[in-house]
């Protein structure tokens, strides 16, 4: 028993630890996003500051502990046995979730995770409890805290509208007041602003900081709480005078806004959500040191009431300890950065590259939205209407329209970037101080999402994508709260019922999970980097560099056509519909990359210098056929692949060899223009040109032949129709690439005679 303790300890440690840094890289978002979009200090400085925030933070948190020892569920009606693995469950559920979430770049709640996954795990082990006493069922209330479970999703639906609301009214009144030309108006209206703003975020750490620090007396806590507004007028009219002097000083208050704002949601996160992330191993410590305290104990029937104690508290050094494995990852995280990336995304001022596709709900509100906002229009007295278009001019988005936006500029500006954070912590306190358990994640994004949206930052060729977007993350909050408790529930049942031997194989699928999750995401990391590589350019792009993009693009896209066209191919000959489902998902890649490029184009066009706009329209004709030759592919693989899935009848034997000579031709033409364009020696593209006749009147023949099979001895008309489609694609993407090399022809001639 003693060796199982250990060997529970120091897993519990290690998953402790992954779960620090899969918990940062998806909550970094909350307190870095409004200082990283507005670019209002360096980026160092910005990760400076929220390091200071994590690590004060993490030391004020001991109090917080209590909600993973008894704060979901009641620990005296548990044995020993039942607590670790309701505590082993809870990581191994709490790492995989968080790691799928990192993955695919959405924000969280850690907070519903860890209460969703505790509440899973106790209601497992209880109704097994139930089941083998042969107890009632009405006794399963008596395990479980149902009102705080309760109360978590009675936030999550108050703090998406309020959150949302709020932040957009007063967005919306800060833009009115101050324009996107805000400089002007920071020496008179900004130094009341400034007063409102830091008000606002030291009222947050007050009320919300000081609610976890275990080592401040609750008389300190008490006059606090009782003397609120006292407090926040008192800092109002002291914050002010501090702006006034600020300006006079010939600072940027926005700047101090941001930086504050930043450290006191930093600190926020790490003294209120570091219990979602070590509050079960610190538990757990605790109740083994509660069972070794009783020498004979059965870890079956020694129950764990004293846990439920508000003496035990947990030891500082592991709390500074969190708090530098956080702040590390803070800094060295790649998810983070994607789960960033996120949120600046649907944030951002003007239209991009999307993130997300629209859905019919997303456009049904923006169509709505759309009439209202031409009924109000109709009703707004002109003279009024035009005066508060004029607040919402920016002269940034206009200087875009002449020069491509930077990598440097700023997603969004330090209005909007401070009204995020003073609404996020005014929230955030006030929910404290009403008992309230919001979460930081739901109340930062969605203030986020309202504030870009009363800034206009959604406009007719964005809020479909947008809004589609912030349903998306909404949604993922909900199906973290459903994944949690599921998760948790088989994770229990598994160890309680297997002991040792489930114990050992969670981990190793955990490991393996964790590991699959890194190396795809590091492939879909390179993978972004390299399309962006050559449209991403902030340098102005010559013709040379046009010829080379667009030549590197086209060998590109041969060489995954050659591959792709001759597997659908033998997969169809072989009825392979393993390999067809997955050739099927390449050719989608290979279109989406295409599709992407397209996107890119309006930039790349704008970036061009002006002997180099002819060039231009030969890159777009050409990514053009690129597109025309992948959705030829996309047909011939979808049309095989739904023939072998129906299971109708395989080819004839001398329409495989057909196939197959036919795909061995087109290799051999496409590796040869491969080879051209990766050169970028097109002295021979003539020969290559007239290769296209052959093979195209190979194919006429074999479709005169598939005639005559028809009126003879064909009785398949499933079989003729695919032979019929797989020949015409063929003929299709044939055409497509004649084009491309006679249009490559064509420019050559031009780029020569210009010089």
């Amino acid at each position: 028993m003693e060796n199982y303790l250990y060997l529970v300890l120091i897993t519990l440690a290690i998953l402790a630890i992954i779960d620090l840094m899969v918990g940062v890289s998806n909550d970094a978002v909350n307190f870095l996003n409004s200082a990283i979009g507005s670019k209002a200090l360096p980026f160092k400085s910005i990760m400076i500051i929220a390091s200071l925030g994590i690590l004060f933070g993490s030391v004020f948190s001991s109090g917080m502990m209590e909600i993973a020892r008894s704060g979901i569920y009641v620990p005296g009606k548990f044995s020993f046995d039942d607590v670790i693995t309701i505590f082993l469950a809870v990581m191994l559920t709490d790492i995989i979730l968080l790691d799928i979430f990192n993955y695919f770049g959405l924000p969280t709640s850690t907070t519903v995770s860890i209460v969703f996954e505790l509440l899973g795990a106790a209601v497992c082990l209880a109704a097994y409890n139930i089941v083998i006493s042969d107890g009632s069922w009405s006794t399963l209330s008596s395990y479980i805290n149902t009102e705080k479970a309760s109360e978590i999703v009675y936030s999550i639906l108050l703090s998406v509208v309020i959150s949302f609301t709020v932040g957009m009214l007063v967005q919306y009144i800060s833009r009115v007041l101050f324009t996107f030309q805000f400089e002007k108006k920071l020496k008179t209206i900004g130094v009341f602003f400034g007063g409102i703003a830091m008000a606002s975020i030291s009222y947050f750490i007050l009320i919300k900081g000081l609610k976890g620090v275990s080592f401040i007396g609750s008389e300190v806590k008490d006059w606090v709480s009782t003397h609120e507004l006292l407090l926040l007028g008192g800092s109002f009219v002291v914050f002010t005078i501090v702006s006034y002097i600020i300006n006079l000083l010939g600072y940027n208050i926005l700047k101090v806004i941001i930086g504050i704002g930043t450290f006191a949601l930093a600190l926020s996160f790490a003294g209120n959500d570091l219990v979602n992330f070590i509050g079960v191993p610190v538990a757990a410590v605790q109740t083994i040191d509660i069972f070794q305290a009783a020498p004979g104990a059965d870890p079956d029937t020694f129950t764990m009431g004293a846990l439920a104690s508000s003496d035990i508290v947990a030891p500082t050094w592991i709390l500074l300890a969190a708090g530098i494995i956080m702040v590390i990852t803070l800094w060295t995280s790649r998810k983070a950065k994607t789960v960033i990336e996120t949120e600046m995304s649907l944030s951002s001022q003007g239209d991009g590259n999307e993130k997300f596709k629209s859905n019919m709900l997303s456009r049904s509100i923006v169509r709505s939205f759309i009439k209202v906002g031409s009924g109000l229009t109709y009703l707004m007295p002109r003279t009024l209407q035009a005066s508060i278009d004029k607040k919402f001019e920016n002269p940034m988005l206009d200087a875009h329209k002449q020069k491509k936006r930077s990598k440097d500029e700023p997603m969004f500006d330090m209005i909007r970037a401070s009204v995020n954070l003073m609404v996020a912590s005014s929230l955030i306190a006030l929910g404290t101080s009403m008992k309230l358990p919001l979460s930081t994640t739901y109340v930062t994004f969605m203030v986020a999402m309202g504030s870009a949206f009363a800034d206009r930052a959604w406009g007719r060729e964005s809020a479909v994508y947008r809004v589609s977007g912030v349903f998306h993350v909404i949604g993922g909050w909900f199906v973290t709260a459903g994944c949690a408790f599921g998760g948790a529930v088989i994770f229990a049942y598994f160890l309680k019922i297997g002991g040792i031997v489930s114990f050992v194989g969670a981990l190793i699928v955990l490991a393996l999970l964790l590991y699959r999750n890194a190396k795809s995401h590091d492939k879909k990391i390179k993978a972004k980097a390299l399309q962006e590589l050559n449209l991403e350019k902030g340098d102005i792009i010559g013709l040379q560099q046009v010829i080379e993009t667009s030549a590197q693009q086209i060998s590109d896209t041969f060489s995954k056509t050659n591959i792709f066209y001759k597997e659908a191919i033998d997969s169809l000959i072989k009825e392979d519909l393993v390999s067809l489902t997955a050739n099927k998902k390449l050719v989608k890649k290979l279109q989406n990359e295409l599709n992407s490029t397209n996107n890119a184009m309006y930039d790349f066009i704008r970036n061009l210098d002006d002997t180099s706009v002819k060039g231009s329209r030969y890159y777009i004709i050409s990514l053009g056929y690129l597109q025309d030759m992948a959705e030829n592919l996309g047909v011939i693989n979808s049309n095989a692949m739904n023939h072998v899935d129906n299971n109708h009848k395989p080819l004839r034997i001398s329409q495989a060899k057909d196939l197959k000579y036919v795909a061995e031709r087109i290799a051999d033409w496409f590796s040869q223009i491969n080879m051209t364009y990766k050169r970028l020696d097109f002295t021979k593209i003539d020969e290559i040109i007239k290769e296209r006749d052959t093979i195209q009147e190979y194919i006429n023949n074999l479709l005169d032949k598939q005639i005559d099979r028809i009126r003879t001895s064909e009785n398949s008309p499933k079989n003729s129709r695919l032979y019929f489609s797989i020949l015409l694609e063929t003929n299709e993407l044939i055409s497509s690439t004649f084009k491309l090399l006679r249009l490559h022809k064509e420019f050559d001639s031009f780029r020569r005679r210009n010089g």
